[in-house]
């Protein structure tokens, strides 16, 4: 039982070295590279400067082979949209001998040394999820927001383990700003007049819907000479009058998009982490977001993998948690006793003694695969002792003492429960060792989990639980003895004299 306790201290011990994340990346195949230029980039610029990527691409050792995208495609590209011909994609499919560290390393460094081609991050292509984090800065106000936006970032930027801190109002996209003066009204113009021509010079006006190939498109009327530069938008003949004359036409920037949440405007700010202790550089993030002294009016909230992780941590453990009353009320109806039960219980906080122990020594971060091997310790840990506990009960019922019952029963089921541990932790061990090809992922940290559990539960099956049986059954006998010599010591009571006549 000392041991016991001491293992137990241990195992809370052992916690705080736990790595922790959301899902493990794993052994890649395929890193994607994003490319971004400064917003207003044509699609012709972003495509010749995709070509010095492409290049450096064509010439990296490990890569198989590579697919470019610049612009829109897909779904944006069928229905018009053109917003992102500042950016590209760049699909990578590495060798099945290359090291997927080595070859990123070797994009991060060539990248670094072309220039012209914009902010490029490079990330894993074919994992779970976005393993990002993200910080959420709200606030009512437009400059209170920016304001509080860069201190968001320069906290994040401060981090030792992260990389590719970005913000999305950190780049702005020029716009040419038009806005009638006091002129404008004697020349006949309000807002909405000024508008429609402006748009019909620059963009044309939409008149009617044809259809052509059975699709319906848009007929447009556009201005045989349309301003192209900020002078002949000032020159526009407007009547008698020119554009310039009746209005203050000028290059103005403005924010690449804007985002509202709960009517708050907001700003994202994110961040790759570059190791696997997610849960680490969570809790330094929250730190730093507690230390900074924000303008008054805004707030900033932690999402991203941070938020998913937290959330499918707390499923997890409020799914082991109703686990485990299951299995009680399941046990107490099975052996009609509360004290039985809560012995076999015993076994399930030692399992996570082999469990974070093997994590720890085999450097594998605790994340939902993980969890979820805990989950089903919780079912695989019992079963042994519920064999070895209701054969226990048996040779009770057939006259055995406790302790010959325990050492018979134990004697009898060392050899099964013992042959049933070992078949399950050889069958586990090629997911552990990670030979199991795809899904990996997922299914090493799960088999990690269960063959350290598994081992140390079933030890403690074998030594733990008889003992705590002895020690709950024998005092139960101690009890119904002492009883038993009271009743006796008190001798028979005497029956009522009848009385006289």
């Amino acid at each position: 039982m000392a041991i016991a306790v001491v293992v137990l201290i241990g195992t809370f011990g052992m916690a705080p070295l736990l790595k922790t994340n959301f899902f493990d990346q794993g052994e890649q195949q395929v890193l994607t590279v994003k490319q971004e230029l400064e917003p207003g980039t044509s699609l012709a610029a972003t495509d010749a400067r995709a070509r010095k990527v492409e290049q450096l691409l064509a010439g990296t050792e490990g890569v198989k082979d590579y697919q470019v995208t610049v612009g829109s495609s897909g779904f944006m590209a069928a229905f018009g949209g053109g917003t992102d011909t500042n950016q590209a994609s760049y699909q990578v499919m590495l060798e099945d001998s290359a090291s997927f560290e080595d070859v990123r390393d070797h994009i991060e460094d060539g990248l670094k040394k072309l220039s012209g081609i914009g902010s490029t991050t490079v990330a894993a292509g074919d994992g779970f999820g976005s393993q990002d984090l993200s910080v959420v800065v709200k606030a009512a106000d437009a400059g209170v927001l920016r304001t509080a936006a860069e201190q968001v970032r320069a906290a994040v930027a401060g981090l030792d383990d992260v990389t590719d801190v970005t913000s999305d109002l950190s780049q702005s996209v020029p716009r040419i700003s038009v806005a009638a003066n006091a002129k404008a009204a004697a020349a006949g113009f309000d807002e909405q007049s000024l508008g429609a021509a402006v748009t019909q010079a620059v963009r044309g006006t939409t008149a009617a819907k044809a259809v052509l190939d059975d699709t319906e498109r848009d007929v447009v009327i556009t201005s045989a000479r349309p301003a192209t530069t900020l002078a002949q938008l000032r020159a526009l003949p407007l009547g008698p009058v020119k554009l310039g004359d009746i209005a203050t036409v000028r290059l103005v920037d403005g924010p690449v998009a804007m985002t509202r949440i709960d009517g708050r405007r907001a700003a994202t700010v994110t961040a790759r982490p570059t190791g696997d202790n997610t849960g680490a550089v969570s809790a330094d993030l929250t730190s730093k977001l507690d230390a900074l002294k924000l303008p008054a009016g805004a707030t900033a909230e932690i999402g991203g993998v941070s938020q998913d992780q937290d959330d499918a941590f707390k499923n997890l453990a409020l799914a082991m948690l109703a686990a485990i009353a299951i299995v009680f009320m399941l046990l107490v109806a099975t052996f009609r006793s509360l004290v039985q039960p809560l012995i076999l219980l015993v076994s399930i906080p030692f399992a996570a003694t082999g469990a974070i122990g093997l994590l720890i020594a085999t450097g594998t971060p605790m994340g939902v695969p993980a969890m979820i091997g805990m989950l089903m310790l919780i079912g695989i840990v019992v079963t042994n002792a519920i064999v070895l506990i209701d054969l226990i009960n048996q040779y009770r019922g057939q006259g055995y003492g406790v302790v010959e019952a325990v050492v018979e029963g134990g004697r009898h089921r060392l050899r099964p429960i013992l042959m049933t541990a070992l078949a399950t932790v050889f069958a586990l061990l090629p997911m552990a060792l990670g030979v199991t090809g795809e899904g990996g992922f997922i299914a090493q940290p799960l088999a990690v989990v269960v063959i350290g559990g598994l081992i140390t539960s079933t030890l403690l099956t074998l030594l733990l639980v008889p003992t705590l049986y002895a020690m709950v059954e024998l005092r139960k006998e101690r009890r119904a003895q002492k009883r038993t010599a009271k009743k006796r010591s008190a001798g028979p009571e005497k029956a009522p004299e009848p009385a006289g006549v």
